[in-house]
């Protein structure tokens, strides 16, 4: 089946739906938002774009003029320093370049829709299909690297955007091992940029990070810190079946979760982006936004820092994947909402169950998501 391109919030794209997700992608990227969800009778869409979308800001990566939603990055990170004579854009070619639409097909109650692109840093090919399940409220998102060779960093990148109500939300992920803030100055005050944590601390409670100030910060609950940056990074733990993050909003009715094989990405990456950069395009205007992000990779900093020695790998996690031109890597996570009574406070697990999940809240709430959890398993 083929689909025509559309133009929503400045982006061509295509459009895929079924009786409970209606998605769009950019061709240029591969950028999903916005997402519609459908809940009872309640449509909620909580992926972000950034308000500078139908603005013309001059010399920013591709990237950055579209960034909306989730997109898939290979090598994930700003790579800024070459890697082995390599220079990958920010987030990689997989997040910049155009994709080739292959087909848009419905079999078995699915709807897949599939795109790829040719890369041109590290010559290779990437095969990004997302897929809908009728009944279920989630996006089965699926990336295939293949015809590469050596280190890659790789991640996903969905931005949530929450009700501007402080501490409304609240954060939580599954065990991790320990966790670190990012290890240099990840914003500085001299070109208008703003944090609060201690650069480089170890934590292994997201409800007690260390501050520069001293003292400690809670994480788990946003939004929170208007006018600040923060970026954390948690190494799951890989003898888990899965992994998890998710994010409550019980006032809107909602969670949000993601799904991922804690043996292909690795970390989770925490972003907290709430108005602390006051330089072009965000001018302070990027507000209440989280970055939930499952990645193999060392923080935002790019495939060169990634494949050497840093403070993750010394800590046992792995912070790049090796790829061979003849053994393809298969990349999958599930985004998905359920919807959740006032009580349900924070996700505290989230359990196989017949047919799908079950999200268990701290205060002893569940909520039961239709899912293929072997999705991720495979």
């Amino acid at each position: 089946m083929k689909t025509p391109l559309k133009t929503v919030a400045g982006q061509k794209g295509w459009t895929f739906k079924n009786d409970r997700v209606t998605g769009f992608v950019t061709r240029t990227g591969g950028h999903l938002a916005p997402v519609v969800f459908q809940l009872g009778r309640k449509k909620v869409s909580p992926f972000s774009i950034t308000p500078w979308w139908n603005e013309s800001p001059q010399g920013i990566p591709t990237m950055l003029r579209v960034a909306r939603g989730d997109f898939f990055c290979a090598p994930f990170g700003g790579n800024a320093a070459k890697f082995r004579g390599e220079q990958h854009p920010a987030h990689g070619d997989s997040a910049n370049l155009d994709y080739r639409f292959e087909s848009l097909g419905r079999a078995a109650g699915t709807v897949t829709l599939h795109t790829s692109l040719r890369t041109r840093s590290r010559r290779g090919r990437v095969d990004k299909r997302l897929s809908l399940r009728d009944g279920h409220a989630a996006v089965y998102c699926e990336h295939v690297l293949s015809g590469m060779s050596g280190p890659m960093t790789i991640g996903t990148h969905p931005m949530i955007l929450f009700p501007d109500e402080p501490g409304s939300c609240g954060i939580s992920t599954s065990a991790f091992k320990r966790g670190y803030v990012v290890p240099e100055a990840w914003e500085r005050p001299e070109v208008k940029g703003y944090s609060l944590l201690k650069p480089g601390a170890a934590f292994t409670s997201l409800a007690r990070v260390p501050a520069a100030a001293g003292g400690t910060i809670d994480l788990t609950r946003y939004p929170a810190r208007r006018g600040y940056e923060e970026l954390v990074e948690l190494i799951s733990d890989a003898r888990q079946p899965f992994a998890w993050s998710a994010a409550a909003l019980p006032t809107a009715g909602y969670a949000f979760f993601q799904l991922k094989n804690p043996r292909v990405l690795r970390e989770t990456v925490l972003w907290f982006s709430n108005g602390g950069r006051h330089y072009p395009p965000w001018n302070g205007r990027h507000v209440n936004v989280a970055g939930i992000e499952e990645v193999t990779a060392y923080f935002h900093l790019g495939l060169a820092e990634s494949a050497k020695p840093n403070l993750l790998t010394r800590a046992g996690a792995p912070t790049a994947v090796q790829l061979r031109p003849n053994r393809p890597l298969r990349v999958a996570h599930i985004l998905a909402l359920v919807a959740i009574p006032r009580d349900f406070d924070v996700v505290k697990d989230i359990r196989p169950a017949k047919g799908g999940v079950t999200l268990v809240a701290r205060s002893g709430r569940r909520v039961f998501a239709p899912l293929d959890l072997d999705f991720v398993l495979s």
